[in-house]
């Protein structure tokens, strides 16, 4: 085994490897006025998301709103529009109400404690801003530091339950000073080599000191619960277009996808299937069906087009089919109008 620590190896790599990414400082470099924004805005809308998908949403939001006080000027509703296609839309609710909190105080708090204060900032983000933005010694621990800690010290308690200890044992290799650096470099070592699969451990700059590497399985750590099967959820959209429009109506600000713009649907939720009751009488055409996937359940929507005349019950909006990209649907509802349009 090598004497040198895990922290000097693992910086050293990434000095000469580090992913050059819209939103991150190169190794050692001066943090920028601004930072914070930037590095918070990217750690929120990679929640769940690729780096490949998040890259150019990145960098069309900050175009579009360059500064934390111009995020938190922004409506409501630009900001969900804009949202649109990266899930979980409960985030983008608490970037809204987060940006408008750090504008009213004059700036982002410089503290882990002090960041978790905000709306929708977790323990994760938290520390990741703190570590990055400002250089405190905090320790976060995403999906990929997750993994390369639970590979180096073989934890093999299951997930949910061995976190407590992953994280344990990455605070005994956190450098003093370091911390912004050393989390990027875990969070690159995961994405690069030490993937979920496959792993490439001849190229791993810890190799000599990971155990998980010693059992000849890296791959099986962190060691996962049995995966539970989701309940399967039926409901229905309702395509009622007139005269070059579409009818619109706005989604209730709690509950999944809160506060878009969609198609009229029979409310169903992930607990329970829609009622197949339509917003309008008349005759409804099948115009097939899309399915998609939510944390908790998988949706397979049917898709209805009304033939005839009359105008929906309740709140809605005609919209414009030309500037239907405009309207910030949700993917879920983009593809229900993709299929009812072809």
């Amino acid at each position: 085994m090598t004497s040198r620590p895990i922290a000097d190896l693992l910086l050293d790599w990434y000095a000469g490897h580090a992913r050059s990414l819209p939103w991150r400082v190169p190794p050692g470099g001066e943090r920028p006025a601004g930072h914070a924004y930037r590095v918070w805005l990217s750690e929120v809308m990679l929640q769940q998301t690729t780096v490949a998908a998040v890259r150019p949403r990145w960098e069309a939001w900050v175009a579009r709103w360059p500064t934390v006080e111009d995020l938190a000027s922004a409506s409501d509703e630009e900001i969900m529009a804009a949202w649109a296609g990266l899930g979980y839309y409960a985030r983008a609710r608490n970037l809204v109400k987060a940006a408008r909190a750090v504008a009213e105080r004059g700036g982002f708090p410089q503290s882990e404690a002090g960041l978790r204060e905000l709306p929708g900032l977790g323990d994760y983000t938290a520390a990741a801003i703190a570590a990055i933005a400002f250089g405190e010694d905090a320790v976060p621990v995403d999906a990929n530091v997750e993994r390369v800690v639970a590979r180096l010290f073989a934890v093999d308690e299951p997930l949910p339950k061995a976190r407590k200890a992953i994280r344990a044992e990455a605070a005994t290799i956190w450098p003093e000073g370091r911390a912004g650096d050393f989390v990027q470099a875990a969070m690159d070592l995961g994405a690069t080599i030490c993937t979920a699969r496959d792993p490439k451990c001849l190229l791993c700059p810890v190799r000599e000191h990971c155990e998980g590497y010693r059992t000849g399985e890296p791959e099986r750590f962190p060691v996962k619960p049995p995966r539970k099967a989701k309940p399967e959820r039926r409901g229905a959209a309702f395509w009622i277009e007139r005269d070059g429009a579409v009818w619109l109506v706005r989604r209730p600000e709690t509950g999944m996808m809160g506060g878009m713009r969609a198609l009229p649907d029979d409310g169903w939720t992930a607990r329970v299937d829609g009622s197949g009751e339509a917003p309008l009488d008349g005759e409804w055409e099948d115009a097939g069906a899309v399915t998609h996937t939510f944390t908790h359940a998988r949706l397979t929507l049917a898709v209805k087009r009304h033939r005839g005349e009359g105008k929906p019950s309740g709140d809605g909006e005609w919209w414009l089919l030309d500037r239907l990209d405009e309207a910030g649907l949700p993917t879920l509802f983009a593809k229900a109008a993709d299929r009812a349009i072809a």
